[in-house]
């Protein structure tokens, strides 16, 4: 009986050792939360360490540090700092992989084990506004549709009118690659005051801020609801006449309630559009352009009241081959017609190609570089010239009459005898004594 209660006695002695080298040899770590593709920290901390080795282990048990050493072959781990008292390790580029729980362990006896947690955080995409119309009369109903797509941990949706909050039915769906979508809708009546409204989804997540998609609603009240689309075509190029082989670019501009006409069309009044013109949304382009293409385009935007068309009459002009003269246009005291804002019927304003033939016209460079290389070439050939006439004379070579026919002689006896005023004739000069 003795012996059980000395062995009882030293149990407890044994345990109470332990608690007490278990206080002063605290370890402790933190959980992590981090956004996919940043970086992420363990922390392993002891207080009082006795020279205990220290290590931090993956989710899967494997060695990532002892001590200072990286036995796992993966190079985002990285040491940031070793003491007897942390073992503090950074994970870089981080995916959902990673994530788990992570241990930091302390070599006693028994092993201390504390525990990290890495959350990894996926921001949702730009939220997306549906509507079930574009516009809505004044006193109907509104359904309007936010859904935010591929987040993880699912975000969360408010809407907003204006400074008032929606009330909205809001539903989540987790996906295979364990992503979340959430769909939200909020419907409500409208009031002609709420035209021009802003409507905002806001989204709201750990790993993003200020997450929001506007929609203006566009309200049909009795006032407005003739409100056709006003249409106006606009010449993007070119500046002045438009001549064969030059590019003919037209943009329509349609404004209305609503706003956003449903549809813009490009047509030729009376015949086809030239087969190789490119109609890009309310853009009509035309290159190469030839006298074939002479005509009326018209565009022509509907909405939801009705539609208004626009006009624009091409002439091509030929080709410049010379500078050309600048003409007087006769003065046009006719006023174009304009559109009606509220007009049930539709009036066009017409454009005509032709009405830029008085404008300044552009000088050809290419002619103008040829007339001056012309003129300085030939400017250096009169001073080639000059400059010999003038060398020639300052060299003094002077020809005599005395000395016509020396020329060519062999030698100087046969110059003197030849040269006319020479001494050939000087026996026929006689001297008579009377």
């Amino acid at each position: 009986r003795a012996y059980s209660e000395l062995w009882a006695l030293l149990r407890l002695l044994t345990w109470i050792l332990y608690i007490m080298l278990v206080d002063s040899q605290n370890l402790a770590t933190d959980n992590v939360s981090v956004i996919e593709g940043e970086t992420a920290t363990i922390s392993c901390r002891v207080r009082n360490n006795d020279d205990s080795v220290i290590q931090l282990l993956n989710p899967n048990r494997q060695t990532i540090y002892f001590r200072d050493l990286r036995p796992l072959k993966d190079s985002r781990f990285q040491l940031v700092n070793f003491s007897d008292n942390e073992l503090r390790v950074s994970l870089s580029n981080v995916s959902l992989s990673d994530e788990g729980r992570y241990v930091c362990q302390l070599y006693t006896d028994p092993p201390q084990e504390a525990y990290a947690d890495i959350t990894v955080l996926v921001p949702p995409g730009s939220p997306i506004i549906e509507s079930r119309e574009d516009v809505v009369s004044e006193g109907n109903e509104t359904e309007l549709t936010c859904i935010s797509i591929g987040s993880k941990p699912a975000a969360s949706i408010r809407w907003m009118k204006g400074e008032d909050d929606l009330t909205a039915e809001t539903t989540v769906e987790e996906t295979y690659d364990r992503m979340f979508t959430v769909t939200s809708r909020v419907r409500f009546s409208v009031t002609k005051e709420d035209d021009g409204v802003p409507v905002d989804c806001i989204v709201d997540h750990p790993a993003v801020k200020d997450l929001l998609a506007q929609r203006h609603l566009e309200v049909l009240s009795y006032i407005n609801f003739r409100d056709k689309p006003e249409v106006k075509i606009v010449v993007t190029y070119p500046d002045g006449l438009t001549r064969e082989g030059d590019n003919l670019d037209l943009t329509c501009i349609a404004e209305g309630k609503p706003q956003c006409p449903h549809q813009i069309n490009w047509l030729r009044v009376d015949e086809d559009v030239p087969p190789h013109a490119v109609v890009t949304g309310s853009d009509l382009y035309i290159e190469n352009l030839n006298k074939s293409y002479n005509g009326t385009y018209r565009c022509v935007a509907s909405n939801a009241v009705g539609e208004a068309y626009d006009d624009y009459v091409l002439y091509v002009y030929d080709a410049p081959t010379t500078i050309p003269t600048p003409t007087t246009n006769p003065v046009n005291t006719q006023e174009p017609p304009t559109l009606s804002r509220y007009s049930l019927t539709p009036e066009a304003v017409c454009k005509d190609s032709r009405a830029g033939e008085g404008a300044p016209q552009k000088i050809d460079h290419a002619v103008i570089g040829g007339v001056v290389a012309v003129v300085m070439f030939a400017i250096l050939c009169a001073l080639i010239v000059l400059g010999r006439y003038f060398a020639r004379h300052k060299a003094g070579t002077y020809f005599t009459h005395e000395a016509k026919g020396a020329d060519d002689a062999a030698d100087a006896d046969t110059a003197i005898i030849n040269a006319e005023g020479g001494h050939n004739n000087t026996d026929e000069k006689k001297e008579y004594y009377i």
